[in-house]
């Protein structure tokens, strides 16, 4: 089971002002499950977007791209999401029916193609099924409501347990903006940008100059320091959306103080949604901290805390609560920071010192350190002591469970 994640409640997911979702059962890959999802924007909503860095990309994000260019001009008025099926590996063909299904959602909603952003998740390398997913467009845009985040939470999912969503509301410019996203993903994660699918609305105004910045910047915080088992989507996509609505003073500034309220309310709810994802991992039991401090940059602390969090052995050894630390050890040695002096550093798992001066801290005893192993959350924590800049990585550990949900996933 996911570890201490609960479902979100309907009640719990503020509606966006300029934002409805409808959701429609397409049959993607399997019947009786609601699996087509339509967000439709109010006219001058702007949206800033990152993506995979997978060169083998899916088709519709190689057309979000395509018409978020484009959109510079006319803005975003949908967005239309399936599961069952990733529309990746699917060349030239799939392509097509990426651009089918946004011509069929712009002529029934009266916009043009390239205001409609097209996302898919599920199996690789087979072909987009549209004779079930243009069937299922009119009904989930006769389902469009402002308070369907959760329904839509639900039907983004794949091999999530959990459904994921989180709220914020906050003053901004001396208006209440409220904060709203959902995310799916529990494997298949690693950043590079990275979530398999997130998408964040707040009714703040800020303008198209600054939205693609602030995306990066919230991105950078949240679903770039997460990792499941270190591979990268072919779909990952991340859309931050502003609809304008709340009547605050357009934010024009970064250096404001209305940046930085925004910028912190979207990331607390883009942090609350990437650690979902690892709490969720597939076959979970614990969920982890890897928390580098005193690095020269953001980069080598990074660098740190992915060789860790995505080290097959560190996970296995926390799922089956063995304090086999040299494992840690071992991956910061090999995590590629060439002057990095072992000596130097400290490493704790949890609040107990494991090991300084290169080897095992005189302090430490195996049963501390078993202790510490069997709880559901675990912080490791490494102290470079060479700089003045941390960061942080959450991840999870292996257990059978994860092997037998990818093993059997197609099946």
């Amino acid at each position: 089971m996911p570890v201490n994640l609960d479902v979100p409640t309907p009640q719990s997911l503020f509606p966006v002002p300029g934002v409805g979702l409808g959701i429609a059962e397409a049959g993607v890959r399997k019947s009786n499950r609601k699996d087509l999802t339509v967000v439709l924007l109010e006219p001058g909503t702007t949206v800033g977007a990152v993506f995979t860095q997978n060169r083998f990309c899916a088709a519709p994000v190689q057309i979000c791209r395509e018409h978020l260019q484009l959109s510079q001009r006319d803005s975003v008025r949908a967005l239309v999401v399936n599961t069952g099926n990733a529309n990746a590996g699917t060349g030239a063909e799939g392509r097509k029916r990426a651009l089918e299904v946004c011509q069929s959602l712009a002529a029934q909603l009266g916009v043009k193609v390239h205001q409609v952003l097209p996302f898919s998740t599920g199996v690789i390398l087979e072909p987009l099924p549209i004779d079930k997913i243009l069937p299922a467009l009119p009904a989930a845009q006769a389902d469009l409501a402002a308070n369907h985040w959760s329904e839509a939470a639900h039907a983004i999912m794949t091999t999530d347990i959990v459904a994921k969503g989180a709220s914020r509301q906050t003053q901004v410019g001396g208006k209440t903006v409220t904060v709203t996203g959902i995310a799916k993903g529990s494997g298949m994660i690693h950043p590079n940008m990275a979530t398999m699918l997130g998408y964040v609305a707040t009714d703040a105004a800020i303008t198209p100059a600054l939205m693609q910045r602030m995306v990066k910047e919230v991105a950078d915080v949240s679903f770039n320091c997460v990792t499941v088992d270190g591979d990268t989507s072919t779909n990952d996509s991340f859309i931050l959306i502003a609809t304008g609505q709340a009547g605050n003073p357009e934010v024009t500034d970064a250096a404001s103080a209305d940046y930085a309220a925004l910028k912190a309310a979207l990331s607390d709810v883009a942090i609350e949604l990437a650690q979902a994802m690892a709490r969720d991992g597939e076959g979970a039991t614990k969920f982890m901290t890897i928390a580098v401090e005193g690095g020269r940059d953001r980069a080598e602390c990074k660098q740190i805390a992915y060789a860790i969090a995505r080290s097959p052995l560190v996970k296995t050894a926390f799922f089956a609560s063995d304090p086999n630390l040299g494992r840690i050890l071992a991956a910061i040695g090999y995590a590629g920071v060439s002057d990095l002096d072992v000596n130097t550093l400290k490493v704790y798992l949890g609040d107990v010192l494991v090991a300084e001066n290169g080897g095992r801290a005189a302090s430490y005893t195996e049963a501390q350190g078993a202790a510490v192993m069997k709880e559901a959350e675990i912080t490791v924590r490494v102290a470079l002591n060479r700089g003045n800049v941390n960061a942080k990585v959450w991840t999870c550990d292996f257990s059978y469970d994860y092997v037998k949900i990818n093993a059997e996933y197609r099946t």
